[in-house]
């Protein structure tokens, strides 16, 4: 069967002198491009590289290394040297990035010179794990410690012996974001990997002229596997430094994009852009752009029936997914059931769905329960961790951990993260139908509902709001607003905050609990 590698050859062969990856770097003006041959020839170094160091079949590599040109060619070339690529969080601290590390025994570090000082401080715990540290950046940056990349490939790929690989084969381990918790290694394989060209390429019909924006980081299955629709038919990328709503527009206009997957608060700020007049759609050629689609996040209704105002032309499409089932698509909502707007979607492209209850028996239409997938995508497993595997692994089904409803025409109804769901008084609460309920208010920018401990009911529940500028609400119009929820699941408190969000655009539910539920406020 054809592996990831192999398709990135068969593009050098087809399209070689063609456009494969574009950075642009728009606070500096910087633009830089490789053809689909040099992106081969690079991965290809890269492998000799790794294997001359004597890192084998089987090793792991790490990648701590904001989106750059190399990225892509770093990540293929370590598959194809048989390791496993290991990529982290950009946001990972010192801790975290010695733990995963060191749990992973990666043999060698790639890494930017945003990682200099956490890579430094985080040497003496990977003393003789880590042998080798690869410093992707300018020389003048150089930390004593690393060789530079350029360094490290040399001018010529020296021929090699490459590994036989085959779909079972590990290729990667991806680390879960942590928004629940510590993070788990994720094992997938190199059919994972293929078979995630093929669901994305299914599900968004991308050809061979359909160019990529890509803006989220590439350590997150979610973007990288959104460009594997692309990358299956020889499409060009463009990787894009930066989340200003003009210089994603810039982007869209002077590349000819023509697929952009955007998260939520990106949309959003769009939409607040060409609201408040700081942006002006008529200074962009936009006529080639057909698709926006978002996933990583529930999708307000509200602010995708703005959108299609706005852009009454562009297809529209959500994807449900997680890093176990080896990023989007397992569930989708289908570019031709726009009516559904808000739902999650079917059973993606050779995938299967059903709702659990607990004690893992299908509930019945329309109640909600553990959402469960089963299909190629499915991790292998959690790596050195099978007590968390056996917990979410049954009989090759995966549980995601998200509470879903199905309606009576098939469609899924994601309810909320079963982490996050607030007991008030004996009621289950879900905070993302409050959530999508106040996005609906157009002075609200964002929103993050959470519970906090009350000594009546247990938990009461708390929205974090976040305004748009030069907007002015009170508490007091919001507890209005609120009045055509159920009374249980109206909030008791308001608090006006910066919702924060991760680097996939989730919310940062454990970061607000820190801060806002850690006393109790008097029972209402």
């Amino acid at each position: 069967m054809e592996l990831i590698t192999d398709i990135l050859r068969r593009n050098a062969t087809l399209y070689g002198p063609e456009s494969a990856i574009v950075e642009r770097e728009p606070a500096s003006s910087r633009r830089r491009e490789i053809t689909w041959k040099e992106f081969d020839r690079l991965a290809d170094k890269v492998a000799a590289a790794l294997m001359d160091s004597g890192i084998r079949k089987g090793d792991t590599v790490a990648m701590f290394m904001m989106n750059c040109l190399e990225w892509l060619p770093v990540y293929l070339g370590i598959l194809r040297s048989g390791a496993w690529a290991v990529p982290l969080n950009f946001r990972f601290k010192t801790d975290d990035f010695q733990r995963c590390a060191a749990l992973a025994a990666v043999k060698a570090v790639f890494f930017g010179p945003e990682f200099v000082t956490r890579v430094a401080q985080a040497r003496p715990g990977l003393k003789g794990i880590t042998d080798h540290y690869v410093f992707v950046g300018s020389d003048d940056d150089l930390p004593e410690f690393a060789v530079t990349f350029e360094t490290w490939i040399g001018s010529e790929a020296a021929p090699v012996a490459l590994p036989l690989l085959s779909g079972r084969d590990m290729a990667a381990l991806y680390f879960t974001s942590g928004t629940t918790g510590t993070p788990k290694g994720v094992m997938i394989t190199h059919d994972n990997l293929r078979f995630a060209c093929e669901v994305e390429n299914w599900h968004h019909g991308q050809t061979h002229e359909d160019a990529f924006l890509c803006i989220p980081p590439l350590y997150h299955t979610g973007a990288k596997m959104h460009w594997f629709g692309h990358f299956l038919v020889g499409a060009p990328a463009v990787l894009l430094k930066g989340v200003r709503p003009e210089w994603i527009l810039e982007a869209i206009s002077e590349e000819r994009i023509s697929v952009a997957w955007l998260l939520v608060p990106w949309a959003h700020d769009i939409l607040i852009a060409i609201e408040n007049g700081s942006v002006e759609l008529v200074n962009y050629r936009l006529d080639h752009w057909r698709l926006m689609h978002i996933g990583a996040q529930p999708v307000p209704a509200s602010l995708i029936r703005k959108w299609r105002t706005i852009f009454p032309h562009h297809e529209y499409d959500t994807n449900y997914g997680l890093t176990e089932a080896t990023g989007p698509g397992c569930v989708h909502l289908g570019l031709e059931n726009y009516h559904k707007v808000g739902a999650i979607g079917i059973p993606g492209y050779s995938w299967e769905c059903q709702i659990w209850d607990e004690r893992r028996k299908s509930v019945d239409q329309g109640e909600a329960g553990e959402l469960v997938v089963r299909g190629r995508g499915v991790m292998k497993g959690y790596f050195k961790n099978p007590a968390a595997t056996d917990d979410n692994l049954v009989d090759g089904w995966l549980l995601t951990g998200d509470i879903a409803r199905q309606d009576s025409d098939g469609f899924i109804w994601l309810v909320d993260r079963k982490k996050d769901v607030i007991i008030s008084g004996g009621e289950n609460i879900f905070p993302v139908e409050i959530e999508n309920y106040l996005m609906e208010h157009e002075d609200i920018q964002d929103v993050g509902v959470i519970g906090v401990p009350d000594r009546r009911l247990g938990e009461i529940v708390a929205a974090v709001v976040s305004l748009k500028p030069e907007r002015h609400v009170t508490e007091a119009e919001l507890e209005v607003f609120c009045r055509m929820l159920p009374r249980y699941q109206r909030p008791r408190r308001f608090i006006f905050d910066e919702v924060p969000r991760n680097a996939t655009g989730k919310i940062e539910k454990p970061r607000l609990r820190r801060k806002y539920a850690g006393s109790s406020p008097p029972s209402l």
